[in-house]
């Protein structure tokens, strides 16, 4: 049976871890949420950077909210000291906290305007380490060249396609037309090629019947001659004869 004194301490402990499990519940914890990166080309007249947060067992009253950017040549620098809640400035800020939003607006975006853009939320009257916290950053990149929308991207791509299409189909085409060709040369080839024959044989008839011609007219020839001289002698000699 235990005693009166460890039954207390025993409540003493168990006390105190309910009091240090309550305050771990109502640690005041900030978390913030940016979009790691945003690209725009120099046209763009305006752009805004989101900024979400959630604020666990903090005070209900109005966070502060910070905005300063750093880039590669310069030192980190404060934005909207003041606030900018107007519109007439570089910077606009836009808070719902109601939504746990805020935003930054850049307006006449330039190309000196690339940099990593924190977003900070604090809750001043809390004295909780996790109650002041920075967002990871947007890294803001304006380019030089105007980018496509996403509209006209869709639409290239779609065009792109269409033209490859198009390119398949003249190919498949050309190689049809191509046979077709090669086919019919080939077939006239063989066409022409027998008459070709048949014109060389015939060729090598007549000349083999010319020559034949040419011979028996020279052998006429001769006979005619040979009978033409044997009359002449026999004349002379019947001539000397008597």
């Amino acid at each position: 049976m235990a005693t009166p004194n460890r039954v207390i301490t025993i409540i003493t402990l168990e006390f105190n871890l309910i009091l240090l499990y309550i305050g771990a519940i109502q640690t005041c914890i900030v978390n913030i949420k940016q979009p790691p990166l945003l690209e725009v080309d120099y046209t763009c007249k305006t752009i805004t950077i989101q900024c979400d947060f959630s604020a666990i067992n903090c005070p209900k009253i109005q966070p502060q909210v910070l905005w300063f950017r750093q880039n590669a040549h310069y030192q980190p620098e404060h934005l909207c000291p003041d606030q900018c809640l107007g519109d007439s400035g570089k910077f606009t800020v836009t808070e719902s906290l109601t939504q746990n939003q805020v935003s930054l607006t850049l307006n006449t975006v330039a190309l000196n305007d690339s940099a990593i853009y924190f977003c900070g939320i604090a809750f001043s009257h809390s004295t909780e380490p996790r109650s002041k916290q920075t967002g990871s950053g947007t890294m803001l990149v304006v380019r030089g060249n105007k980018l496509l929308s996403h509209e006209a991207e869709n639409l290239l791509i779609a065009l792109l396609s269409l033209l490859s299409f198009y390119i398949a189909a003249l190919t498949v085409i050309f190689i049809v037309i191509s046979k077709q060709l090669k086919l019919k040369t080939r077939k006239k080839t063989g066409t022409d090629e027998a008459p070709q024959k048949k014109r060389s044989a015939r060729h090598i008839f007549q000349e083999i019947a010319r020559e034949l011609h040419h011979k028996r007219y020279v052998d006429t020839k001769c006979e005619e001659r040979d009978d033409y001289v044997y009359e002449n002698r026999r004349a002379q000699s019947n001539f000397e004869t008597q």
